[in-house]
């Protein structure tokens, strides 16, 4: 969940400026669990954006395979 919201701001800060703000966890699925020595691949996509929030959809794959998937609604900006 963290490496998707982090990638997820870092990809919709890059449009809007400033950082990012985890607002809220719509949807997260587990898949597999993880094992030491595994390699991950995290891709996120912005779904939509809404003025300073943005939608996000993102999977965390290990060796090949997903192992996690979310949907996640960021803040950019300050914190105010």
């Amino acid at each position: 969940m963290e490496a998707i919201a982090q990638l997820g701001g870092i990809a919709a800060a890059r449009e809007d400026g400033g950082g990012g703000i985890l607002a809220a966890i719509d949807r997260a699925e587990f898949q597999d669990t993880p094992t030491a020595g595994d390699t991950f691949t995290i891709a996120v996509q912005i779904v939509r954006s809404f003025g300073p929030l943005h939608l996000v959809e993102g999977e965390v794959s290990a060796n090949g395979k997903i192992i996690a998937t979310a949907r996640v609604t960021l803040k950019i900006g300050t914190m105010s």
